[in-house]
């Protein structure tokens, strides 16, 4: 029997205990600051298959030195990374599998239809915060792995796996793993692309505007300026500016995605009292950031975009809109589609499921960016999943996605890093 075959027959054999995993892992809330529970989850299984695991929190004094580390938060008690790498017995190409156990909040939890951390399954589905976001993508690598080792296939490269937190906030996670050494011929993050494959990803950033009035009564508003009509302008003229950096993105990775690079305008706030002239309003959003672009550049194109305010208001030249760029901000990053790894894992692909499947560019950011840019280790996203749920009530994962997906990246995993000799089937 082939290892193919073999690999598909340990996965159907398995597809209880997988399903078991990944419950057990949604019932923990592994939130920012929460992940320690189910770290020590993913430590056993990496400790059970033999793997040569380290666990550790990551720095934050030593993160804060790095140009390209964001979070919230300076101290990371609490939030372990953990990695297995399975080492290889020489001559082989390395792989990095990658995944983010933490997860953002639940929200309105009116609005779910069981419990946010049930894993309740209902009709093939597995429901609870994190199942595509992306804990169900984590279970695929370890099934993955587990399959090799348990079925006695030796791999020429080595394989390492990472458990990150902090992706959600902007990466340091993975930034912190980097930093310990961890790099490979290539990586694979298995986000929820609805088992499409990323060869590219846009990167993003927050940024806030301060727009000024000037203050008056409100019965005689036209003693005052308004910072909210001000503000108003600015708004319209970020929407132009989204239609302009949009209009020169003509990769056709994009081509089924209507705004590849939006602006966002996530909050507004201003004014304080009703009969008052607003002499204050804030803006804050997130710039899309397009795969080969820089995020100096994106800067740049912003900051000079406020400028030529003035040109349609003289206010604006008396009183310009101050900007700053704050809190979360994601690498974009690009691997070229005619990379190695594309080329196996699309075969692979079709190998499993009969099908060519989709190749597009990510319409959000991941960590494969700082992978990609920072950890000199080009990245592809591909992984089980709903886009569309993520983040959203009731997020959920297919669990055959989830398992075909483990099947893909296992034969990946055969091809890419080889097989010793002597178990070569």
């Amino acid at each position: 029997m082939s290892w193919k075959a073999q690999i598909h027959e340990w996965l159907e054999h398995h597809r209880e205990e997988g399903t078991r995993l990944l419950q057990s892992l949604v019932r923990m809330p592994s939130t920012q600051g929460n992940e320690q529970q189910a770290q020590m989850l993913i430590a056993g299984k990496l400790y059970d298959m033999n793997l040569e695991v380290e666990l550790w929190e990551p720095d934050g004094e030593l993160l804060a030195k790095h140009p390209y580390f964001y979070s919230p938060r300076s101290k990371f008690t609490g939030s372990p990374n953990v990695v297995g790498v399975l080492r290889g017995s020489g001559g082989g190409r390395s792989l990095l599998l990658n995944g983010h156990m933490d997860v953002v909040p639940e929200g309105d939890m009116k609005q779910w239809i069981s419990p946010p951390y049930s894993g309740v399954v209902l009709d093939g589905m597995l429901y609870g915060r994190g199942a595509s976001d992306m804990k169900g993508g984590n279970v695929a690598l370890l099934l993955a792995i587990q399959a090799i080792r348990e079925l006695g296939i030796g791999l020429k490269g080595d394989v390492i796996f990472q458990s990150v937190v902090e992706e959600e906030s902007g990466g340091a996670g993975t930034l912190a793993a980097i930093l310990k050494g961890y790099k490979a011929d290539a990586a694979l993050i298995p986000e929820p692309t609805n088992m499409r494959i990323f060869p590219k990803q846009q990167g993003s950033m927050w940024f806030r505007i301060h727009v000024k009035g000037r203050s008056a009564h409100g019965g005689t508003r036209y003693e005052g300026v308004s910072a909210i009509e001000k503000c108003m302008i600015v708004v319209s003229e970020l929407l132009e500016l989204e239609r302009v950096r949009n209009a020169r993105i003509d990769d056709p990775l994009f081509a089924g995605n209507p705004i590849p690079i939006p602006i966002n305008i996530g909050t507004i706030s201003g004014g304080n009292w009703p009969s008052s002239v607003p002499d204050i309003v804030t803006i804050e959003g997130r710039i899309g950031v397009a795969p080969e672009e820089s995020m100096d550049a994106a800067k740049a194109e912003l900051a000079a975009w406020l400028d030529r305010l003035q040109e349609q208001d003289e206010w604006f030249a008396v009183s310009p809109p101050r900007l700053e760029w704050f809190g979360a901000r994601w690498v974009p990053g690009s691997v070229d589609t005619g990379h190695e790894l594309i080329g196996v894992l699309t075969e692979q692909y079709e190998a499993v499921l009969g099908s060519k499947p989709a190749i597009e560019a990510s319409p959000w950011g991941t960590d494969g960016g700082l992978l990609t840019v920072v950890g000199d280790t080009p990245c592809i996203v591909f992984g089980p999943g709903y886009t569309a749920t993520a983040h959203y009530p009731n997020e959920h994962i297919a669990l055959e996605d989830m398992f075909r997906a483990a099947e893909i990246i296992a034969l990946t995993m055969l091809t890419w890093c080889g097989i010793e000799e002597e178990a070569t089937k």
